[in-house]
This record gives C-alpha cells, sequence and structure tokens, in this order.
C-alpha cells in the first residue's frame, strides 16, 4: 500500500498538501493580490486568466453552497454558539475537487450537489464573482462606513520540488482566481504554518489569526488549500445605543443571564412554519441578515429546514415592520469538518485509497481534515464576520402597525446576499456573553 502524503483544505481558509511543482507560464502570478506570505518560496505561473462565466451559471454556485450548509448543519453542536460558512466550505471543497478522479471525485461531487467538475467551477465562480461585486462604497450613501467589505480569497501553499499537473493550476486560476506559493513541510513546517496563518490573518483582517494550529502540519504534508471570506457593512437602519440595555436571555439549560439587549423598529417580519423571522438588511440594500427565532419547544424544525436543504425557506419576508429586541454578540467557532463531511458521503478522501493523481503524480495524496473558522460579531452598528477554511492533504407597502419580537433565547441568523439567498454565513446565537 502507498504511503499517503496529506492534504488540507480550509474554508474560510482552505489547506492541501499533496506534493507538487511550480509551472511555468508567462502571466503574472496567480493569487499575487499582495506581498508574498512570509516564508513563501516563490509563487508558481499559470497562463490562464480569470473566466467570466455566464450569469445564468449563478444558480449552480448557490445551489452547491446551500448542499454543503444542508450536509454540515446536522452534524453540527444542537445548543451554544456555532456559525458555518457554507460558502467558503464549498470553495475549498470545489478547489479540492478539481484535483480528484475516480470514486474520490463522484463521491465529493455528489456532496457538492454538482453533475460534474465544469460544471462546479464554473458555477462557483460566477457566484465568487456576483458576491464580490456587491463590495465597495455606495456613492448614494454619506458617511465613511457607507461601504461594504465582501471579499474572498483563495490560496495554495505547495510544497516545492512536487511537479504540479498543469491542468489543476490552470483550472483554479480560471475559475477560483488562485495560485500557489511553493513552502516546504518537509525541513521548515513551523516556517510554512507561518506563512499560512500569516496569509490568512491578512485577509480576514486579523479576525482568523491561527487557521493552522501547532503540530498540524508535518513532513508528510504536500498542500494546503484555503479560502478565506471577510465581510463588514453597516445596518441600512442602526439601532440606537441610547436605547441598549440590560435584558433576559434563556440559556439552553434553562438558566436566565443578563446581556445587552438592542431595541429598534426595523426590518420586515414572516412568520412560517413554527418560527416567526426578521430580515435585517445592510447599507445598500443588497445584503442582508434574517435573525429566526423557533416557537417554544419547535427548535428542531429549524434545523431540519437548513438540513434539508431549505434555508431559503427561512429568508421569507412579509411587510410588516417590527420593533426588535436582540443581543449584541461576539463569538467564534472553530471546527474540523472531517467527520460531518465522511458522514456526508464524503469518505474516500480521507483515506488511503484516495485518488487526487490529476494534482500530481509525483505521490499518493489523500486529505488530512477539512479546517474551518468563523468569526461574528454584530452590535448597534452593523455586522462584521470572516470565515477561514483549509484542506490538508498529506501523503497517504401601506404604513402599518409594528410587531414586537423578542430574541430572549437562542435563535439562528443567516448572512446571505438578497438577489439570490446564498447563505454566506449560518449560525445559532445560544449565549451572547461568549
Amino acid at each position: 500500500m502507498l504511503s499517503r502524503r496529506h492534504l488540507f483544505s480550509l474554508s474560510a481558509l482552505a489547506i492541501a498538501a499533496p506534493a507538487l511543482a511550480a509551472c511555468a507560464g508567462s502571466s503574472s502570478p496567480l493569487g499575487s493580490t499582495g506581498p508574498d506570505a512570509p516564508g513563501a518560496l516563490r509563487l508558481v505561473f499559470s497562463d490562464v486568466r480569470r473566466a467570466t462565466p455566464a450569469a445564468n451559471a449563478i444558480d449552480g454556485g448557490v445551489a452547491t453552497v446551500t448542499a454543503v450548509g444542508a450536509a454540515l448543519w446536522s452534524q453540527l453542536p444542537t445548543s451554544g454558539n456555532v456559525a458555518i460558512s457554507p460558502f467558503s466550505v464549498a470553495v475549498a471543497l470545489g478547489m479540492t475537487a478539481n484535483g480528484a478522479g475516480g470514486t474520490t471525485l463522484s463521491e465529493m461531487l455528489d456532496v457538492l450537489d454538482s453533475a460534474d467538475v465544469a460544471g462546479l467551477d464554473t458555477g462557483l465562480n460566477a457566484l465568487t464573482q456576483q458576491i464580490e461585486s456587491l463590495a465597495g462604497p455606495l456613492d448614494r450613501f454619506e458617511g465613511d462606513d457607507a461601504e461594504i467589505a465582501l471579499d474572498s480569497a483563495n490560496q495554495l501553499f505547495g510544497q516545492d520540488g512536487v511537479t504540479w499537473q498543469p491542468a489543476f493550476l490552470d483550472a483554479l486560476a480560471r475559475d477560483f482566481g488562485a495560485g500557489m506559493r511553493t513552502v516546504d513541510y518537509v525541513g521548515e513546517v513551523e516556517t510554512a504554518r507561518s506563512a499560512i496563518n500569516g496569509w490568512t490573518a491578512e485577509q480576514t483582517h486579523d479576525r482568523i489569526p491561527e487557521i493552522i494550529p501547532a503540530g498540524l502540519l508535518d513532513s508528510d504534508s504536500r498542500l494546503v488549500l484555503v479560502n478565506a471570506l471577510y465581510f463588514k457593512a453597516r445596518w441600512a437602519t442602526t439601532f440606537e445605543k441610547l436605547s441598549t440595555e440590560d435584558g433576559d436571555f434563556t440559556l439552553a439549560d434553562g438558566t436566565t443571564v443578563r446581556v445587552p439587549m438592542m431595541h429598534a423598529t426595523v426590518g420586515q417580519s414572516s412568520v412560517g412554519e413554527g418560527w416567526t423571522s426578521v430580515r435585517l438588511p445592510y447599507v445598500g440594500d443588497t445584503l442582508a441578515m434574517t435573525v429566526v427565532l423557533a416557537d417554544e419547544g419547535r427548535e428542531s424544525t429549524l434545523d431540519a429546514r437548513i438540513s434539508a436543504g431549505h434555508v431559503q425557506e427561512l429568508l421569507q419576508t412579509g411587510a410588516r415592520p417590527v420593533d426588535l429586541t436582540m443581543p449584541r454578540w461576539t463569538f467564534r467557532s472553530d471546527f474540523s469538518l472531517k467527520r460531518a463531511l465522511s458522514v456526508a458521503g464524503m469518505t474516500t478522501a480521507f483515506s488511503d485509497e484516495a485518488d487526487f493523481s490529476r494534482m500530481t503524480s509525483d505521490e499518493a495524496l489523500a486529505v488530512d481534515d477539512v479546517l474551518h473558522q468563523v468569526f461574528v460579531a454584530v452590535d448597534e452598528d452593523g455586522t462584521e464576520a470572516a470565515a477561514a477554511t483549509a484542506v490538508g492533504m498529506t501523503t497517504t407597502g401601506a404604513l402599518l402597525t409594528a410587531e414586537s419580537l423578542v430574541l430572549d433565547r437562542a435563535f439562528l441568523f443567516v448572512i446571505y446576499d438578497v438577489e439570490h439567498a446564498t447563505p454566506l454565513f449560518v449560525g445559532r446565537v445560544g449565549d451572547p456573553r461568549s
């Protein structure tokens, strides 16, 4: 049996570690949007430019992101604070799938709800470019904060001296805008780790300072694929800070804690089968957060809708304004997604039977882990959120009266683009103090 080298995928940071050597080309370096990451030896080139797919390809990307969110949500903790970025994980896995073949690829495509790699790449590329187009200053609004920060960045960190397949590198350049920085996992593993963490921290404005913990990488690591996602925007209607006051919030165990509660007449409410939701648009109205409170005893109903791939049902809006009382919160989620993805059916990629020969023929590779971190901060002014996913490979209308809604127990939130309802971030607030 072949000894497998390690590949890592990081979401919001994606890490992979297959052994591939640089493919020389004449175009500018891929992914070189800033200074070289510390510890990087050189940049890998590709002649292929970023493709501009047809707009109708976006629906395929939305379906992929929704499917990934559904597959993961059912395996996450059912209480407490938790957040994931289905978008970041989908992009990290999408890059990794471009190096897979055989059963390894078919299982990954099932999880990603795609018929083939070409359609997967085109859909994610179209969706990413549409999402990124929402970022920037908003001319019709005044003030320095009338700007949306929404950035998705991809990067590969490959072992120096390995020969990477040109078709693999070209695909990542064409549909993911990703390039490769070479590092030395064999001789300078801590320098390599520092390079990956440094790049991720820069892309997420230091909200994800360490996607790769000490001890994860070793001399068998070959490739780390990383996606980093950063979002920051203010509410279209902000909460008055003078109206914030302490209120009760009930935890999962029934105990009550006092936390700062914000108040405003905002958004639009909708009542579903077992829940009430409120849409909170961000400035510009192209992005929004929907908060969802389950009816007493119906919490599992919400989880079931997301796990069944119906998160968009929770995002429907009505016309009635809401007197909303909602806590501030800031928390971080940190996961290994290996088990969740295995349960979803992506098993071969983590085994000795993995086929990543479309990445390199130098060594046999397998995915060692898929790491995911999310940071979310919500206050009276708006929201800041960041995610990182890493895949690691190793050898081996009319004026209406406002209703009232108080979020004083666990509730869900979804951050998404309004036009396509792509779930960029999905989470649960179970304890606003954390």
